[in-house]
């Protein structure tokens, strides 16, 4: 390990919102033994869109999920769709009916469930304005009519690197990302401080973990060498085997 401040504690990135998401992070980490550094990367802000009628509604993120419930969104006729677990818990929280998730959390599973079912119906995509373009032209190449509403803008938070700072100074033992965006605001705050090398060979030092394909094609296009890639899209599975491969160097 490079740089943690107390021995077997090692110093692990995280980028989730400054929000529930990056306190329930630094509560798993610590208890898998490290020492969470909350940088956040991504800040909401709402567009104020609501999705239109559809035969199928489809949401990506717990934020989307969150924004429609508070302006007061009727899904109508729509069957409900949530991408993974934790959509489903915030559209149900907020009194939706979700019908189907699919198994594999992310755009190629929702493609993948929807294919079938939805060819010529019409489906509405909510989301970021950084979502996949892996999902709309999958589900137009199954013959839906497809219409994606934007309900926030995801933006990099004034302040955010020190984990940059960290990382270029070799006082970073690993770094989880969680989306393209993450990384690209990373380097993005990295390259404001005049270190983006240096903290691209800090990470490479360390142990980087990311969620899924798209973004581990994302960090090594940008030079970055990925550890991790968990079969499960989750947070709790990024951490559990960011940590364990740092405990096996």
């Amino acid at each position: 390990m490079t740089g943690g401040t107390d021995g077997d504690r090692p110093r692990v990135a995280v980028f989730r919102p400054d929000d529930d998401r990056l306190a329930a992070a630094r509560a798993r980490l610590d208890e898998l033994g490290a020492e969470a550094v909350g940088d956040p990367m991504l800040a909401v802000e709402p567009t104020g869109e609501t999705p239109r009628d559809a035969d199928y509604a489809v949401f990506t993120s717990k934020t989307g999920a969150e924004l429609v419930a508070a302006a007061g969104w009727e899904p109508g006729r729509a069957t409900v769709v949530a991408i993974g677990p934790k959509t489903a818990e915030a559209l149900e929280a907020a009194g939706y009916a979700v019908d189907l998730v699919p198994e594999e959390f992310s755009s190629t599973g929702l493609v993948d469930l929807l294919a079938d079912r939805a060819a010529d119906a019409t489906v509405e995509v909510a989301r970021s304005d950084h979502g996949s373009p892996v999902l709309l032209d999958g589900l137009r190449a199954a013959g839906a009519d497809v219409h994606e509403t934007v309900l926030y803008r995801l933006i990099r938070p004034e302040g955010a690197g020190e984990s940059a700072a960290l990382a270029a100074a070799g006082d970073l033992d690993a770094a989880c990302f969680t989306s393209s965006l993450t990384v690209e605001h990373f380097l993005d705050a990295a390259a404001e401080r005049g270190i983006r090398d240096a903290a691209v060979a800090g990470l490479n030092a360390a142990v980087v973990g990311v969620i899924g394909e798209p973004t581990r094609e994302t960090a090594a296009g940008k030079g970055i060498d990925v550890d991790v890639v968990p079969d499960e899209a989750t947070f709790e599975a990024l951490a559990r085997e960011t940590v364990a491969r740092l405990r096996g160097r």
